[in-house]
């Protein structure tokens, strides 16, 4: 036989005995299908098996590259001697053929590749791609007719879901997982007379089966799943038990119909949040497979669940179309019930509460999707249909965090169900209080969404917060007018336990909502059923990028204010009264004690009490918390959230003066126009403001970062503490800079790492002590918990080296946040208590923790008691000895007995009776006294006391480490501003050009003027490593102060660099205000409190705006709200209409912002009469961005940029030198450039500002000339040709008074 096949004991080495998970749903038994025939042209040809070795008591575990499963050795059949052996040559290459296996009973077709002449042997490629090399005439054969190969169906083999080493883990089970029970924790009472089958799908005519639960299976499910994705075909897993093997196919009585893949909720298809493409090889053909699947499936499904269809309903049995109906929930009619197992009873129980969710059903080690669920498995997750008729696929439980936050992030809901109860546990249920469950418990322990996920890969490698969002509205009308409308908004980021809310008025446009919800981005929002208005729904989803909607029932379950200060009382009081009861010797923790206040009967957190003492004034604001508070109930994240939330108001909360705000106002207009998080072109942060500040080395700085520039400051004296600080960073001080920065990029993101660390010091939700895991949950715990205390000890190390730069620095906020005690808290001592309470390396390596002494009392009296023992029992060895007269005797153990006590042979009749003899060697006794054995039975139970405190001891250390956690949060917050304030003093390096430090100076009366002035500015966003020398052209600029235009009227040629400028202004007041230093030789300003831009033609078709209506709406902003110490630039206004309205528009509200706002701004335009009718205007300069204009080919003119800001107007915008630069053919050139004249011409551009006179005017001159002429050609002196005179020269004033 071909050597490359591992030998066989005789015996199919896929006989095992064990029990696998596709036997959860399945009823019926019957016998095992009969052995293919080889001419049997019904029979289907099944793909190839990847076999394991046959099981042993203690089976080898394979090297960890040994993945690759050889084949079975083939049996070769008896022949008759005197029949000839037919031989074959190269007249078989490239024909295909089939093999017969007799130890799997089944035919493999593949084709002959080669014919090896020295061998005499043919290599054999089979359909799986697995290559051998065969002596054909020993081999039981076949040839089948030439037909064209059909492509067999591989499921999205090309990704792995599991690891290599799962194949070893499983060899090594083998032995383990027997008939008899094994020890995997989901097994029910039926699995013992199962017989499993764990093939993936290779052909879609295959079948598969689902029985009552068989978890035990895991190995050779495993096997399946390996990394090699090498799939074995249908052979069976043979149970050689002498029990009947039950039949795989399904008899469930229920109907069906045909169900979309996905997932329904909300009277919607559930789908991904955003279109996310995977672009790895071969995806096009892998989604047709799956497709190709769906349909397959939909048929049994049409058949079998018509309650899915048509006959849909919810779990009150109300009809899609009613105005009541629940997508969320299904009725299962109780025929299809009856016909079900208890496995199938159990998902469908939970299914049909969350039709809207993804279900992770755990079975054992696996986490199983089935039915509708499955489709989404095999679709988002790449996992690999079971064989069978019904849809199933699973994944082994170390993969749960890959695969849950694939799912969350694609837009699904992921409802997590473990197992609460082992087998063991089930039959003690059964034995004690007579329960006929055949299955263990299960519970829902997590609900995962785009708004929860805590932890991940994805989340770890994006820095960004991810919002969860609540929002409710009061909108009142007054007749047909709008008369208000109050926003309650609460914002959470669960990641680090951070909790924002507040209440505001806000006007028609919800133009302060959506200065929110562009700088936050939430990407899951909470909303009352039909309760927010159309208005706002629509910046919903203007503002947004595709979160995820959840609606809750107004009251029951989105909470008003009365009943959401009653569930977080409810909740502050228990975790205070179970603190106080696990609080040791009468010490009170400290864990809420200093964000939480304890009055009249409440227990609050400050913030909470201040919106509720505000009645109405906070009551939405509280509400909107309600509505987040129900749904992380839901998902088990209320009460690890609440008890550690760090809560902040929301900054656009109250009804305050704007001029009394602490920060700059940007709204979502002057975030989109000016790019300062997402760039224009795919939203990354490519070119962005935030991408030229951002050198944060921590995750938690960066997300500072974002903070800062979503609100620049506007208190004078805050930003030259922060100009300061910045400074002081530079220069002498740069060398400790760069050493802290390096010691910080050590870091992990210890923000998010303490919220999980927190949260973990309560055992709920997966968590739980009752959920049967398999990984260890807490040696990952504990490495996280190590982590954070390295972190923390690394922070305070590097913040007291930093410290030297306040020698050279006479910064008032680095003094603050350097100085321990003050800005830095003091966490030396508290770090060196846990340093001393055990060995962190040893317990990072070895998983546990073994503390040191008086660390633990409850695990220091266990070690006592321990010690108690063995010291009584050494006492009771000197006493025998004593007795028998011999000092040599002495403790033994042999194997599992310890304490024996061993005696020579010669005192063997010095023995006492009670003495019970336990073993014996060459020339010794050894024995148990009466004693020994009660003192062992009080070590053994000593000994499982000590374990037992030892597994307790991480979690008391966690509590213990939480108690601190608002200085935790301190010191993290402390090293993010310093993170902030060293990338912008790094930012300034990066500048093209010079840079200054601005001059920032407020108001000397509130009559006086604000001004800016600025000299030489470069481009805030341009990088010098991305320009070349002087690669950019500088400008100065100047608005209001003395002597000056508080607004400049921009015109220029097309492409001139006019919207550059206006761009350029708006960033370097926010840089400024920032505490940034400016690309500039000079940069001096009065604070500026808000800033305004309209800029570029875009529209909003899914709320209904248009282009024009668009930019209208941003006007409109600003006239209602901007005051005279506001910025507000202006580009191009009016042209998404006629021209004579644009420009009608644009000069109204020019004039509305020079002489009734009197605020400083920039506007450019095309409409160069606007140029004419304020050239006069001592309000407003006239500049323009200069260029040479000279003759190109055929006559048309060439137009070089020269970028510069230049006094006066320009005379024309030079739009047909950008059709050419645009590549328009020339005939349509020449055509342009004429037809330009002619419309300028008729529109008065020929002639000079003061000469433009209409054709209407033309005319009535010319009468005027003809009666003149007439009148003194008469020459006489009468009274009629004197009153003549005097009548033309009135209707000539009029006509001067006209033009």
């Amino acid at each position: 036989m071909a050597p490359s096949r591992r030998t066989s004991n005789g015996r199919s080495p896929l006989v095992n005995e064990q029990r696998q998970i596709t036997s959860f749903f399945s009823k019926k038994a019957s016998s095992l299908s009969p052995t293919a025939s080889p001419l049997s042209s019904t029979t289907p040809l099944l793909p190839k098996k990847n076999p394991s070795p046959t099981p042993s008591p203690s089976p080898p575990t394979p090297a960890p590259l040994d993945t690759k499963r050889k084949k079975p050795l083939l049996v070769i059949g008896p022949s008759s001697p005197s029949s000839p052996k037919k031989s074959y040559g190269t007249e078989v290459v490239d024909k295909r053929i089939r093999v017969y296996w007799p130890l799997d009973k089944s035919w493999y077709e593949g084709c002959v590749k080669h014919f090896d002449i020295i061998s005499g042997k043919h290599l054999v490629q089979y359909d799986d791609a697995d290559e051998e090399l065969l002596n054909l005439a020993e081999e039981k054969i076949d040839w089948p007719v030439e037909e064209p190969v059909k492509p067999r169906s591989r499921r999205l083999r090309r990704f792995s879901v599991v690891e290599d080493d799962e194949e070893d883990d499983c060899d090594a089970m083998e032995g383990k997982l027997q008939i008899t029970g094994g020890d995997d924790d989901s097994a029910d009472e039926e699995w013992g007379k199962n017989a499993a089958e764990i093939e993936v799908i290779e052909d879609v005519s295959e079948d598969m089966d689902l029985e009552d639960e068989a978890d035990e299976g895991v190995c050779s499910r495993k096997k399946t799943r390996s990394k090699k994705r090498k799939m074995s075909g249908v052979g069976k897993l043979v149970s050689t038990s002498a029990k009947k093997i039950k039949n795989v196919e399904e008899d469930t009585k229920g109907n069906n119909c045909k169900v979309p893949c996905d997932v329904k909720g909300g009277g919607k298809l559930i789908e991904p949040a955003t279109n996310n493409v995977i672009s790895e090889k071969g995806v096009d053909s892998c989604r047709t497979s799956v497709d190709g699947m769906i349909e397959r499936f939909g048929a049994r499904e049409a058949v079998k669940l018509p309650f899915l269809g048509e006959d849909r309903r919810d779990a009150n049995r109300r009809r899609p179309g009613d105005i009541h109906y629940d997508p969320k929930t299904l009725y299962l009619p109780p025929e299809f019930l009856k016909g079900l197992s208890g496995g199938q009873r159990q998902w469908w129980e939970f299914k049909s509460k969350h039709m809207d969710k993804v279900l992770f059903f755990k079975m054992g080690k696996f986490y199983e999707l089935f039915e509708m669920d499955a489709h989404v498995g095999a679709k988002e997750l790449d996992l690999q249909y079971m064989k069978g008729e019904q849809p199933h696929c699973g994944f082994p439980e170390k993969n749960f965090p890959m695969n849950v936050e694939k799912l969350a992030r694609k837009g699904y809901r992921v409802l997590v169900v473990e197992q609460t109860e082992t087998p063991e546990q089930l039959e003690l249920r059964r034995r004690e209080k007579g329960s006929k469950d055949k299955v263990v418990k299960r519970e829902i322990c997590a609900v995962v969404t785009k708004g929860t996920l805590t932890e991940g890969e994805m989340l770890s490698a994006n820095p960004d917060a991810s919002y969860l969002m609540a929002v409710t509205e009061n909108c009142q009308h007054s007749g047909n007018q709008l008369a208000e409308r109050i926003f309650g908004v609460c914002m959470v980021d669960v990641a680090t336990s951070k909790i924002m809310l507040g209440q505001f008025r806000d006007d028609s446009d919800c133009s302060t909502l959506c200065c929110l919800l562009s700088e936050l981005r939430p990407v899951e929002i909470i909303k009352p059923a039909k309760l927010l208005s159309p208005e706002t729904e629509r910046v919903l989803l203007q503002h947004t990028r595709n979160p995820l909607i959840n609606e809750l029932l107004p009251l029951s379950e989105f909470w008003d204010a009365k009943k959401t200060i009653s569930e977080v009382n409810c909740i502050y009081q228990r975790v205070n009264s179970q603190i106080c009861s696990l609080s040791q010797n009468g010490v009170v923790s400290h864990a809420i004690q200093s964000s939480v206040k304890d009055g009249g009967g409440e227990c609050l957190p400050d913030i909470l009490a201040e919106l509720l003492a505000t009645g109405e004034n906070g009551s939405y604001a509280l509400s909107a918390l309600g509505g987040i508070l129900f749904y992380l109930k839901k998902a088990f994240l209320d009460e690890s959230l609440l008890r550690f939330a760090k809560f902040e108001l929301l900054p656009c909360s109250g009804w305050g003066d704007i001029s009394q705000k602490p920060y700059m106002v940007l709204d979502a207009a002057a975030f989109e126009n000016l790019e300062i998080f997402e760039n224009s072109r795919n939203g990354g942060a490519l070119g962005t403001l935030y991408a030229q500040l951002n050198h944060c080395v921590t995750a938690f700085g960066k997300r500072l970062l974002k903070e800062w520039l979503a609100r620049p400051l506007c208190h004078v004296e805050s930003i030259h503490e922060r100009q300061d600080a910045v400074t002081g960073l530079k220069g002498v001080n740069q060398p400790f800079v760069l050493e802290f920065r390096k010691e910080l990029s050590r870091l992990p993101d210890i923000e998010r790492l303490l919220a999980r660390i927190f949260a973990s010091s309560e055992a709920i939700g997966r968590n739980a002590n009752k959920v049967i895991l398999y990984e260890d949950a807490a040696k990952k715990q504990l490495q996280e918990f190590i982590s954070a205390l390295r972190g923390c000890e690394l922070i305070s190390h590097a913040c007291s080296s930093l410290a030297s730069v306040l020698e050279n620095s006479d910064s008032r906020l680095l003094h603050h946040l350097l100085t321990p005690g003050k800005g830095l808290p003091d966490v030396h001592s508290v770090i060196k208590q846990f340093k001393d309470a055990f060995d962190w390396v040893e317990a990072n390596n070895s998983g546990r923790i073994i503390p040191r002494e008086r660390v633990d009392s409850e695990y220091d009296d266990a070690c006592k008691n321990v010690q108690e023992v063995e010291s009584n029992l050494m006492k009771h060895l000197k006493e025998q000895r004593k007795l028998l007269g011999d000092t040599s005797i002495n403790y033994v153990t042999v194997g599992k007995d310890a304490y024996l006590l061993e005696v020579p042979e010669c005192l063997c009749r010095s023995i006492p009776r009670e003495y019970e003899l336990q073993s014996s060697k060459k020339g010794y006794f050894r024995y148990w006294t009466p004693v020994i054995k009660k003192l062992l039975g009080e070590l053994s139970q000593a000994e499982s006391e000590k374990e037992s405190k030892l597994k307790s001891i991480l979690q008391r250390l966690v509590g213990r480490f939480s108690e601190h956690h608002n200085m935790w949060r301190q010191l993290v917050s402390t090293v993010a501003e310093l993170d902030v304030l060293i990338s912008i003093s790094i930012a300034s390096d990066y500048n093209e050009g010079p840079s200054c430090r601005p001059i920032v100076t407020g108001l000397s009366s509130p009559d006086a003027v604000p001004w800016l002035t600025v000299k030489s500015l470069g481009h805030p966003i341009l990088r010098s490593d991305s320009l070349g020398e002087g690669g950019f052209v500088p400008n100065d600029v100047t608005l209001g102060g003395s002597g000056h235009a508080n607004f400049i009227l921009l015109t220029g040629p097309n492409m001139g660099g006019k919207s550059t400028l206006l761009r350029q202004v708006c960033l370097a007041i926010i840089l400024a205000q920032v505490g940034a230093d400016i690309p500039a030789e000079s940069f001096v300003m009065s604070p500026v409190d808000r800033i305004f831009v309209r800029m570029g033609a875009r529209d909003h078709i899914m709320a209904g705006q248009s282009t024009f209506l668009t930019e209208l709406l941003e006007t409109a902003s600003m006239l209602s709200v901007a005051t005279k110490n506001s910025i507000v630039a202006l580009d191009e206004l009016g042209r998404g209409t006629s021209t004579s309205d644009g420009q009608a528009i644009a000069e109204s509200v020019l004039e509305h912002l020079v002489h009734k706002v009197h605020c400083r701004g920039m506007f450019s335009t095309h409409y160069h009469r606007l140029a004419s009718d304020y050239e006069r205007d001592p309000k407003v300069s006239l500049c323009h961005m200069a260029c040479q204009v000279g003759k190109g080919i055929g006559g048309l003119e060439d137009v070089t940029f020269l970028y510069r800001l230049t006094p006066g107007a320009c005379p024309k915008s030079y739009g047909v030198n950008v059709a050419r630069l645009a590549g328009l053919p020339d005939v349509v050139l020449q055509k342009a450039t004429s037809k330009s004249r002619e419309f300028e011409e008729s529109y008065g551009r020929k002639m000079g500002p003061k000469d433009i006179i209409s054709t209407y005017q033309k005319e009535q001159l010319k009468n005027l000339m003809r009666d003149l002429m007439n009148t003194l050609a008469n020459r006489s002196c009468d009274e009629s040709v004197v009153s003549t005179l005097v009548e033309l020269q009135h209707k000539a004033g009029v006509v001067v008074e006209q033009n």
